[in-house]
């Protein structure tokens, strides 16, 4: 009985070319006491990986957070699955919005303490009384009431390439990062601001409004499905956009376009541009943003010494590479001093003026 993925991505990769078949991309998560974490684990890799499912899949005693690819042919055999699983059935997928049929090489399904690294004591306070939920068209009028502060729950890498209008964006590497900052930041509005939040599908939202509500803010509001569904939801009913640029995304596409605005510049010419790509370089890996020219002018590198050792024959990059991790560069994405565009640090509720009324 195999319980692991057993082919490497090139491999994968040529099997889905060969097999000639569109494939959706999709997401979903789901809050639940899952007793046993393992033997969960273990069926839904027998029977997912049966149905070619392709993606990265966390479980936890607390619930289930996946984000995967399959065959467009056989979602309706995944979707029956799903709801023979009781705390499953009838779950919301956040259906991506442009698929790649690579988006995924492997079929990773792992346990884990959380589903969401978010380094908080769930003993502490009620994570199921959440904030409201807010489907697009709510969300819409929210965001223009000036009552509101409309804040971004991801990393500073994310939002770079793409968020809401007169957004918050806290410049953090981590989820947890951001908590205590927007708590510290607002704390003299708990009781008249509209806290309305928002993320990639949803998941971290959850988590943050009830984390929110317990710390004594009383109009907690995060929007339903995150990014995705509401892009799903503006098409569907014809709303306006309200999203500038580019979904960030943790597969292989790394981004989904909501909008033709480009409100990043690459990292290295500072020239408008909002797609990231990791240095060439296979001992940094940095995840920067890059745009063509400076992709052709540094070999798509991030900088001279990382240029210099990817011209280097293979074996000796290995060589050179024995015995070393990579270094912190990779996590902070992009911040590394190297990149003289980098997003600069700075208090964005302060440029916002939030606390000088």
């Amino acid at each position: 009985m195999q319980l692991y993925n057993k082919l490497s991505a090139k491999e994968r990769s040529e099997l889905i070319d060969e097999a000639g078949k569109n494939r959706l991309t999709l997401s979903f998560y789901q809050y639940a006491k899952i007793g046993n974490p393992q033997v969960l684990r273990d069926h839904l890799f027998i029977t997912w990986n049966a149905l070619d499912v392709l993606g990265r899949i966390y479980i936890a005693h607390e619930g289930i957070n996946a984000q995967l690819s399959l065959p467009a042919d056989r979602f309706n055999e995944f979707k029956t699955h799903l709801d023979s699983i009781s705390f499953l059935e009838g779950i919301r997928l956040n259906i991506a919005v442009e698929h790649n049929n690579k988006s995924f090489l492997k079929l990773k399904v792992k346990v884990r303490d959380k589903i969401v690294a978010d380094g908080l004591n769930d003993d502490t306070f009620d994570v199921t009384n959440i904030g409201i939920h807010l489907a697009a068209e709510q969300f819409n009028a929210f965001i223009e009431d000036d009552n509101t502060v409309l804040v971004d729950m991801r990393n500073h890498y994310e939002s770079e390439i793409g968020h809401f209008k007169n957004a918050v964006t806290p410049d953090v590497d981590t989820f947890r990062d951001s908590l205590d900052i927007i708590e510290a930041d607002l704390t003299d509005h708990k009781d008249d601001k509209n806290l309305v939040m928002y993320c990639t599908g949803g998941i971290r939202c959850e988590k943050a409004s009830a984390y929110f509500k317990h710390k004594g803010f009383k109009n907690v509001y995060q929007l339903e499905g995150g990014i995705i569904e509401y892009t799903r939801q503006v098409k569907e009913f014809n709303l306006e956009n309200k999203f500038l640029g580019q979904n960030f995304v943790f597969d292989d596409r790394r981004a989904e376009r909501i909008s033709e605005d480009i409100v990043a510049n690459c990292h290295q010419c500072g020239a408008p541009f909002d797609v990231h790509t990791n240095c060439a370089n296979e001992a940094c890996h940095l995840l920067f943003i890059q745009c063509d020219s400076c992709k052709e002018k540094m070999e798509n590198c991030c900088s001279a010494t990382c240029m210099e050792i990817n011209r280097l024959p293979y074996e000796e990059q290995k060589e050179l590479r024995k015995g070393k991790g990579n270094s912190n560069d990779i996590f902070k994405k992009g911040r590394t001093d190297h990149l003289p565009f980098k997003k600069d640090l700075r208090n964005i509720f302060e440029k916002l003026d939030i606390n000088k009324e």
